[in-house]
């Protein structure tokens, strides 16, 4: 390559770079495809590369924004040009994401807020490869005061003890609760197993005066609520 030859590249990366950013700045997120939003993480990351070709590679093995952000960082570095650093930056951009949706709910009368409910649970579960157990403790004016993981189980179970489940209500005075749960296949329709262990929490938790609001179950985009569908 001459050196006329490579700084018309450089020239085009820069070009290239500043474009996208003025149309997101514009636009925002509505303005820009999942590859590209990805390709303004990695700017930050790999300063001195064409991004286009890892950001598309990353989307077409790991299948969405969302996805990269959440996949297991072991997993990312096998993708060649993904290093330490890449990683931290798009851990970094997943947490705050997380943080953002957390902080539209914490503190607010969480049944008044459903839809942003949704929203952080969709966040902080819909993108894991095994299933994890969350627990959402409110207060008497159903006001979230905790928001803890539970268990972590395998690729379609975990492991739910009713009995800690309504320990720890107590322990933070806990006046209700909202059980969720994620799907890693993405179906959020709930197995025997659920209905049966939701049973036996609310069973456990109604003699103390500890309500369940609800048991969320987390796929991917979609959700199911016991409440809605008349399990609850």
């Amino acid at each position: 390559m001459t050196e006329g030859e490579g700084n018309s590249q450089a020239n085009h990366m820069v070009g290239h770079r500043d474009r996208l950013r003025q149309r997101f700045v514009k636009a925002g997120v509505d303005g820009v495809q999942d590859y590209e939003l990805l390709e303004l993480v990695l700017f930050r990351a790999i300063p001195r590369r064409d991004v286009k070709p890892l950001a598309k590679e990353l989307i077409e093995r790991f299948g969405s924004f969302a996805d990269v952000l959440a996949a297991p960082s072991a997993r990312l570095q096998e993708v060649k040009g993904i290093s330490e650093k890449v990683v931290t930056e798009l851990k970094i951009v997943q947490a705050a994401a997380l943080k953002l949706s957390q902080q539209n709910i914490l503190k607010r009368q969480v049944l008044s807020s459903w839809q942003a409910l949704i929203d952080y649970c969709t966040a902080a579960t819909a993108y894991e490869k095994i299933e994890q157990f969350r627990i959402l403790f409110l207060d008497n004016k159903n006001a979230l005061i905790a928001d803890e993981k539970q268990q972590t189980g395998t690729v379609n179970h975990t492991p739910v003890y009713p009995r800690e489940v309504v320990k720890r209500a107590l322990a933070l005075d806990a006046s209700a609760i909202i059980l969720v749960h994620n799907h890693p296949s993405g179906d959020p329709t709930p197995s025997g197993a659920d209905i049966q262990m939701t049973a036996q929490i609310v069973q456990a938790a109604k003699p103390l005066g500890i309500r369940v609001h609800d048991h969320l179950v987390i796929g991917r985009g979609q959700h199911y609520s016991f409440r809605t569908e008349g399990l609850l």
